[in-house]
């Protein structure tokens, strides 16, 4: 599965450092593949859904 960091649940705004994090800690074979920028299937992806719960209650 190809991700997008923008789109996934794990991905967040750290408001005292003003930038954008992950919250999942990477090993070190999963970063390097990460930063190398080679086609990276992030295999803790979580599509961030905000109308999830909506759907539930209905």
């Amino acid at each position: 599965m190809k991700s997008s960091c923008d789109s996934c649940s794990n991905y967040y705004y750290d408001e005292e450092g003003e930038y954008y994090a992950c919250e999942v800690n990477l090993d070190e074979d999963e970063m390097y593949r990460f930063m190398a920028g080679a086609d990276f299937a992030c295999p803790y992806y979580v599509l961030d859904d905000e109308y999830a719960v909506v759907r539930k209650q209905m």
